[in-house]
């Protein structure tokens, strides 16, 4: 089952130059797998910044364009950190949350985030989306500590660990023009009963 989380893909293109480069020199600074972990953690979260937070084009999906460019949504930057793992044959996934994007009811959009297998303990699930005020994930284990949480009655944890990222993800990033763009068509889905 592993072996899916640690396929190199056209979305998750862990192989490309500057995706390698990068984890090399996370590597040589943080030798254990924990610490390289929390390093790529740390640096997806808080080093590429959140397209809608700071208005920031283009519109990225694939993990090296969210790295040359700097921005990405959090589904994006869910791909940059699967690929940095991936890259150290750390096996990484990707979940989804569904929230409101108020403070509660209709519209309703999903979160994209990581899980990261951790010989330890498991499947553990981070979020890089990007620190604010209100927002604080962390890299925590074994407690999750992720940038939000279902409370809503149609709001929904997803309990899948997809070795993918969904197609209605891609399918939003590669074809808005626009962070605003993706913004009035954030993706959805309907829940089952």
């Amino acid at each position: 089952m592993k072996p899916l989380y640690l396929q190199q893909s056209e979305i998750i293109n862990w192989h490309h130059p500057a995706i390698a480069e990068l984890s090399s020199t996370l590597r040589e600074k943080n030798p254990s797998k924990m610490e390289y972990i929390a390093s790529a953690f740390h640096f997806v979260r808080d080093g590429v910044k959140h397209s809608w937070d700071y208005h920031c084009n283009p519109v990225t999906c694939r993990a090296s364009d969210v790295l040359k460019h700097g921005t990405g949504y959090c589904y994006a930057k869910s791909h940059l950190l699967a690929a940095l793992l991936r890259a150290q044959k750390i096996p990484a996934g990707f979940c989804y949350q569904r929230l409101s994007t108020e403070e509660s009811g209709p519209p309703y959009c999903l979160h994209g985030l990581n899980a990261v297998y951790l010989e330890q303990y498991g499947w553990y699930r981070l979020d890089a989306r990007g620190n604010t005020a209100t927002i604080q994930a962390q890299f925590t284990p074994p407690v999750e500590q992720l940038a939000y949480s279902a409370n809503d009655p149609c709001e929904r944890d997803l309990p899948e660990i997809w070795p993918e990222p969904l197609p209605i993800i891609i399918q939003v990033l590669t074809t808005s023009k626009s962070v605003e763009e993706v913004h009035d068509n954030l993706p959805d889905i309907e829940l089952t009963p």
